[in-house]
């Protein structure tokens, strides 16, 4: 708030607001798709694999992105209405426990879609030792170290937000993170040609090669859209942590209300990619819906 109060003396960009209805819609209906997702996989023993409590921990990150932003946006009313000031006891921890939330929902989204592109890679190159490599209680095992991580991590960097020995390595995990799936990704599908010639004497190596070059397709659709909806926000917070005086970083932030947006969209939009892409989860989705055994 004193960024923006001080951007206005700066620079002729005037702040673009987003109504709170559209904030409220955006972040309910996000966080209630990623939980269908969390009860479909629940429910359906066939999707009680490795690949999909990834996905649900990615699942997990998103509810938690959009329910940060509803929180924030309930206390940014609350202030307004004086029922909170901006500088006392109370509210400073409330908001460093919603700031503890974004930075838990930031983490645990980049190490989920680390965990989910390392299990494609092992899927697509070493498919026949892949129940061996990925068992259910080694990927439970992962998750749990990931969230523990983040979840130390997200309280570390909201307490010491102000220190720059923070700030710093924060700043850098995020385009680190990124870079790193990248050139998993990368060198996956420049080794899959070759990889596919030398099993394509196997009887049922054409679908098997197909189905993992799918789910390596889907994996970079989540990533695209992963750096769309959360790279704004990033720089947002960049630029108000080092140059906050700046016209030109002032004009950039005078958009926040539509880069927290695009976070609350990333939630919406995952789901929708998970049910086109995945034939299981539409079928569950569908029995869910028709009531149908």
């Amino acid at each position: 708030e004193n960024i923006s109060d001080f951007s206005l003396n700066v620079t002729d960009c005037t702040q673009v607001v987003v109504p709170e209805e559209v904030f409220f819609t955006v972040a309910a209906a996000g966080i209630l798709e990623n939980l269908l997702v969390l009860i479909a996989v629940v429910r359906n023993k066939n999707l009680h694999l490795p690949m999909y409590f990834f996905i649900c921990s990615l699942a997990i990150s998103d509810m938690l992105g959009s329910l940060y932003k509803t929180l924030e946006n309930i206390f940014i009313i609350l202030c307004r209405m004086g029922y909170l000031t901006h500088r006392g006891d109370f509210e400073k921890k409330l908001d460093d426990a919603m700031d503890s939330m974004f930075i838990l929902s930031l983490l645990g989204s980049i190490f989920s879609l680390l965990a989910i592109a390392a299990d494609r890679y092992i899927t697509i190159f070493y498919a026949l030792r892949y129940h061996n490599i990925m068992t259910l209680r080694r990927a439970l095992v992962i998750l749990a170290i990931i969230w523990m991580f983040c979840a130390g991590s997200s309280i570390a960097i909201a307490l010491f937000s102000y220190e720059a020995a923070t700030v710093i390595p924060f700043t850098i995990l995020f385009p680190l993170m990124m870079f790193f799936i990248l050139c998993l990704y990368v060198h996956m599908f420049l080794l899959a040609r070759s990889h596919a010639k030398k099993i394509a004497s196997l009887p049922t190596s054409t679908v098997h090669q197909r189905t993992n070059m799918k789910g390596a397709i889907t994996l970079t659709i989540f990533l695209g859209v992963f750096l769309c909806c959360w790279a704004p926000f990033v720089l947002h917070i960049l630029l108000a942590r080092f140059c906050p005086h700046n016209p030109y970083c002032a004009c950039y932030m005078s958009i926040f209300h539509v880069n927290g947006t695009l976070i609350m969209c990333n939630a919406i939009i995952d789901p929708m990619i998970f049910a086109f892409r995945s034939p299981e989860l539409r079928s569950t989705f569908k029995k869910m819906f028709c009531c149908t055994r």
